[in-house]
């Protein structure tokens, strides 16, 4: 058996690159909201809509989940390359502080803003709410559509 030289630095080098990575798997869904420029919230609330983009050949599907909220409180703005999505989540009934024993649902106003792709035609855009579910359709434009182009190959 050979005898290796015990080094400290190297024993806290490891624990500092396992602490480094422990912790960006931890922090990576909050830090890639920043990286997209997505706001953590409007400041009023902790209320932030989870969103998902799909990306079709002659359309742009923007999803938002937003469980118990009715769609007269919820308000679409598009503008340029745009999309905002505001509302307000509000309590069925009116309750007295004291008489909670615990409360986790949020309630008040939110807002959320993304960059759409400048490719889809804002005009046009159509959107439908299911199940707590906002789903905004925007056709894309003539020019962005993706065109085929068969080359044989020799």
């Amino acid at each position: 058996m050979a005898v290796v030289r015990w080094t400290p630095f190297r024993e806290l080098s490891s624990i500092r690159r396992d602490m480094q990575r422990l912790m960006g798997d931890l922090m990576e869904p909050i830090q890639s909201r920043e990286l997209l420029g997505w706001p953590k919230n409007d400041g009023e609330t902790g209320i932030v809509p989870n969103l998902e983009l799909i990306n079709k050949k002659d359309k742009l599907i923007v999803r938002a989940e937003l469980p118990g909220i009715e769609k007269e409180d919820v308000e679409l703005s598009i503008t340029d390359d745009t999309l905002t999505i505001k509302g307000e989540v509000r309590k069925s009934e009116e309750i007295k502080e004291d008489d909670y024993y615990l409360s986790e649902i949020s309630y008040g106003k939110f807002s959320r803003t993304i960059t759409v792709p400048a490719e889809v035609d804002g005009g046009k855009a159509k959107a439908s709410m299911k199940n707590g579910v906002l789903e905004i359709v925007f056709p894309r434009t003539k020019e962005s559509k993706p065109k085929e182009i068969k080359v044989d190959i020799s």
